[in-house]
């Protein structure tokens, strides 16, 4: 049995699995967190995430000297084994951490680069890796430039936010004015964390996307397998179907392309999300996250392959390589639910068809309450999780199982859930 630091978590997915998963394991952990109250109760019992740690520890985790000295304060009378986190905003934290105590982790360096979506592209492209044409703004004077170089239509993202938060499709300069000031007015992401308020423009990628879910340990990288992405305009992800159906040769070349992705970077311990586009000139990086996937997809990928990232992950904490070769078999997907209006929902129909329907391994719905269509991947209403054991039909299993649901609004209308715009 080891002992683990986990430095906070994300609420949702990840956050919910973990622990757990820790328990089953046998492990015990600490929790590092500045408010035990950021993990509300589910279904009426405390937050997996504090309800399984055999120690709360109450500390400022966006201060690195008030961690450092409750480490100190902590293996003064027990022993820690390693130290992790699913929530991207701690990964710098979890590696500096690491390093200190003189245990397995990612150079902190590495991953602060890794989480700046502008350090990357600047890093890959001077590794010579094609990739779309990008500017930085820190200004609106640099926003309206890059603009010019790059030409509209183009994509605008914050450089240190994730979960799709505030990137969007900007067509003309009105468009641009509204982005940068989106950005650029936010000081501080949902951890009271100070944000870089940056804005990263690139050239639009064109073709279907994908994401590589990887380990990497001593600079060798085990590819887990590729996820397929579908995604609505207004880039919210509305579902994955893991493994992505490729021919052979595309799926070496993507391989291929991620893994010099990760090379050029320097990352040589980890998990990684690699999202990329298929585009007609072959695969370009969208993102570089140096963590385990989200969206369910780790669920994805342990019923298909046998292999748990989350699993990996603590594995990796504790020094230890990713294990057995990966196969897979089958399909399985994961569709969300995503409300084509604003509104709040009174009541969903249909879901006795799901509890009927064969494929449908699991499904979660975070409604009645308010929604909204989708702006990011927060907006989500729920999902549906299906398995094709022996086929590829998992994604066509799961979207239709969610458009099988209706949901009744307060106004009285009833709206089909289904990716929008």
């Amino acid at each position: 049995m080891a002992t683990l630091l986990m430095v906070e978590s994300w609420v949702q997915s990840t956050g919910l699995a973990l622990p757990p998963l820790l328990r089953e394991l046998g492990h015990d952990y600490i929790l590092f967190t500045r408010d035990p109250a950021l993990y509300p109760d589910v279904d009426g019992e405390r937050h997996p995430v504090v309800r399984d740690a055999d120690e709360v520890v109450v500390v400022d985790t966006n201060d690195r000297a008030a961690m450092t000295g409750a480490v100190i304060g902590i293996v003064c009378r027990r022993r820690i084994d390693g130290v992790l986190t699913t929530c991207d905003y701690y990964l710098d934290a979890v590696a500096e951490l690491a390093r200190m105590l003189g245990l397995a982790g990612a150079s902190p360096d590495i991953v602060r680069r890794a989480v700046r979506k502008d350090a990357v592209r600047t890093v890959l492209k001077r590794a010579g890796l094609p990739g779309p044409r990008f500017a930085v703004a820190a200004t609106w004077d640099d926003a309206q430039a890059g603009a010019a170089e790059i030409g509209f239509p183009l994509v605008a993202k914050p450089v240190d936010l994730n979960s799709g938060t505030s990137v969007q499709l900007v067509t003309d300069e009105a468009g641009l004015k509204d982005a940068f000031y989106e950005v650029t007015s936010v000081e501080r992401n949902t951890r009271d964390q100070p944000l870089a308020r940056r804005l990263l423009l690139e050239e639009v990628l064109t073709g279907p996307e994908l994401s590589v879910e990887a380990v990497t340990v001593a600079g060798e990288t085990t590819v887990l397998g590729i996820t397929g992405k579908s995604v609505t305009p207004s880039f919210v992800e509305a579902g994955h179907v893991f493994p992505a159906p490729l021919p052979s040769p595309v799926v070496r070349e993507v391989e291929a392309h991620v893994r010099a992705a990760l090379t050029a970077i320097g990352y040589s311990h980890g998990l990684s999300h690699t999202e990329l586009k298929l585009t007609p000139s072959g695969p370009r990086i969208v993102e570089i996250n140096p963590r385990q996937a989200g969206g369910y997809v780790f669920d994805l990928v342990h019923r298909v392959t046998g292999v748990h990232p989350l699993e990996l992950l603590v594995a990796l904490a504790l020094g230890r390589g990713p294990g057995a070769d990966v196969t897979t078999t089958g399909t399985a997907a994961v569709a969300f639910v995503l409300s084509p209006v604003d509104g709040v929902v009174t009541a969903v129909e249909g879901c006795e068809t799901l509890d009927a329907n064969p494929a449908v391994e699991r499904w979660q719905l975070d409604v009645p309450g308010a929604v909204r269509r989708p702006r990011d991947n927060n907006d989500r209403a729920g999902h549906v999780l299906a398995v094709d054991p022996s086929g590829d039909r998992a994604g066509e299993l799961a979207a239709v199982a969610v458009a099988s649901l209706r949901l009744r609004l307060a106004d009285g209308s009833v709206v089909t859930p289904a990716p929008v715009g």
